[in-house]
């Protein structure tokens, strides 16, 4: 079968159906696409936005799927591992069809091959827009310095604080918003996936959340500390109690950091997380006039 003949389709269910054990299969570096689905399974096709979203598979030797696309426009499409060759075939079709590709997020290799590839098929300018670590808890390693105060999952009192404490993290992180501030608090509150760390006075000073275990891992995000507040321990307090937790269940646990912030990166390592793989996100965008 050659490298181009994607099975695309609108349809959830034929997409996991599909694709399902392949995801399941290496459900680490498969996360995001993991969690993504199940998101729009059990919450909605509209979770991350009013349009609707584009899912594929590839099928190599022997019909076995061995990579997968899935696209919640506007955000960048998520591919799972590429060949070069199968990277800038993919990008021949979508650009052919006239699929509208805002950007690529995948493994560093995958996504700068269809970065590439994209640019050269429609003129588009692209840029690599951010790097991230995915790392993966191998033995958790309690801070050293425990901050005054302590941890508690977040409850419904606490909803317009994590809607606000969602918008900063992206505009910190310089990203857009991927879904509703006032929906993702919901949908953490019900499954309990938001915990703070206050100050003894009661006041909630640093989140970290972690989203519904899926395929055997639960994946740690985000963790937000506000500007005026960092520098006192509080995201390394609540990270390893959400870790803790999380491990407390025999899941796989995962995060991402970006590889711009050394201060993250160094605080995960401290805590127990050895890096799995490298991702990248490129965004297109038309040349100048």
């Amino acid at each position: 079968m050659e490298p181009c003949d994607w099975q695309l389709t609108d349809d959830l269910d034929e997409f996991l159906d599909t694709g399902g054990d392949f995801l399941r299969s290496r459900p680490a570096l498969h996360t995001v696409t993991l969690t993504v689905a199940e998101a729009l399974r059990t919450r909605g096709p509209h979770t991350y936005g009013a349009r609707p979203s584009r899912f594929g598979v590839l099928r190599g030797p022997g019909g076995a799927v061995r990579a997968t696309l899935l696209h919640t426009p506007p955000r960048p499409v998520q591919l799972t591992p590429l060949a070069a060759p199968e990277a800038a075939a993919l990008a021949g079709r979508l650009a052919t069809a006239g699929h509208q590709v805002p950007g690529v997020w995948a493994e560093r290799e995958t996504a700068a091959a269809f970065a590439a590839a994209w640019q050269q098929c429609t003129g588009e300018k692209a840029r690599q827009s951010e790097r991230q670590r995915l790392y993966k808890l191998d033995e958790l390693v309690p801070p050293g310095r425990i901050p005054p105060g302590r941890a508690r999952v977040a409850d419904a009192a606490d909803r317009e604080l994590l809607a606000r404490w969602y918008t900063e993290f992206a505009a910190d992180t310089g990203g857009q918003l991927v879904q509703d501030p006032a929906g993702w608090a919901d949908s953490r509150l019900a499954h309990g996936g938001a915990t703070l760390w206050e100050t003894p006075d009661g006041t909630p000073v640093s989140l970290a959340g972690q989203l519904p275990e899926s395929a055997g891992q639960i994946r740690v995000a985000p963790v937000y500390t506000p500007a005026a507040l960092r520098g006192h321990g509080y995201a390394g307090a609540v990270t390893a109690e959400v870790s803790a937790r999380a491990a407390a269940t025999g899941a796989e646990v995962l995060l991402f950091t970006d590889l711009a912030n050394p201060v993250s990166n160094r605080l995960y390592q401290r805590l127990g997380y050895r890096p799995v793989a490298d991702f990248a996100t490129w965004t297109f965008a038309a040349p100048a006039g």
